[in-house]
């Protein structure tokens, strides 16, 4: 089931006995575990039948004999297990989850991992409850995720400012979310977040970042590249060579991918490389720069970079900056 749909139920009051929030992605998992302890019970019915349990310091049979007791002048308790993959024996809990009381709702918040799908314990919760799946969004997939957290605020992002949020933020939605609701805050003037929203606010320059590197190097804009690099060379917190070539071998990827593309038209350049529509357009102009051949020895230069800045094949004293100017040289020559 989709979060949407999770979320929908719940305020409808439409409640499971028991609630196995499994995976990746943490945000996922929090929005409805926190959802079920803020709204199912008025502040009055909490003191006697809300309880928090933390997996490390609690026992499955202590939280299942919690979880048949009967609520107090309510018509629900609720039963939430934090850090439940820390839960000792957490497979004790099957037997409550065969027969869960209808009167209690049980959320367990199995976070960056699954419950093994052979085990009595998830079978029981499919049957009588539900399970939801978190999965980490992949990063083609979080700017969009970003345009719609926005639109649920009444607010709006270029496509520019999405990508250059993504290649800063990465992929971890509780940051990203933390981020935008210090722009929302922050942004008065407008309800449109814009590349110098995100500069004066978050910190991130709007002209030397990760996705203009890319477009200088799509154009072969060898002074413009070299500036970035130098950049980044000066600001080596913010933009250390890892995350550097991490998002470059995603670029070049994609360059390397159109080239055997039957559709090479906007539309399907943007379905197959799952970029934004808006971007398609200089990714095709991108790759006629680049001959397969060279964007598969661009590959090999960023794969032997990445060892190198993890200190194999070259010195320990090896400047940082020094690696990422090279690396850029060998990409443009």
């Amino acid at each position: 089931m989709e979060i949407t749909s999770v979320l929908q139920n719940l305020k409808k009051g439409i409640y499971h006995p028991i609630y196995l929030l499994q995976g990746d992605e943490s945000y996922y998992i929090d929005a409805i575990s926190d959802y079920i302890e803020d709204h199912v019970l008025t502040d009055a019915e909490k003191g006697f039948n809300q309880t928090i349990f933390y997996g490390k310091d609690s026992d499955p049979i202590n939280i299942a004999e919690s979880a048949r007791r009967f609520p107090m002048m309510a018509d629900k308790q609720v039963i939430v297990v934090k850090e439940a993959q820390s839960l000792n024996k957490i497979e004790n809990l099957a037997p409550y989850a065969e027969k869960p009381l209808d009167s209690t709702i049980l959320v367990l918040a199995y976070k960056y991992k699954t419950l093994d799908g052979r085990g009595k314990l998830i079978k029981a919760i499919k049957k009588n409850g539900l399970v939801f799946t978190s999965k980490k969004l992949y990063e083609n997939q979080v700017p969009g995720w970003i345009d719609t957290y926005l639109k649920e605020r009444q607010y709006t992002i270029t496509p520019q400012a999405a990508q250059l949020l993504t290649a800063y933020l990465g992929t971890e939605l509780s940051k990203i979310a933390n981020e935008l609701n210090k722009l929302v805050i922050a942004v008065k003037d407008t309800n449109r977040i814009t590349p110098e929203h995100i500069e004066r606010n978050i910190g991130v320059s709007k002209d030397f970042n990760l996705l203009e590197l890319q477009n200088a190097l799509g154009a072969k804009d060898v002074l413009k590249a070299n500036k970035i690099i130098k950049y980044f060379g000066a600001n080596p917190t913010l933009n250390p060579i890892q995350k550097t070539v991490a998002g470059l071998y995603f670029y070049f990827s994609k360059l390397f991918t159109y080239h055997f593309l039957k559709d090479k038209s906007e539309r399907s350049v943007a379905a197959e490389l799952r970029v934004h529509p808006f971007f398609a357009k200089d990714y095709i102009t991108a790759a006629k720069r680049y001959s397969p051949t060279k964007l598969y020895e661009i590959m090999g230069i960023l794969r032997e970079y990445d060892m190198k800045s993890k200190g194999f094949n070259s010195s320990n004293m090896v400047d940082m900056a020094d690696l990422q100017k090279e690396m850029i040289y060998k990409i443009l020559h």
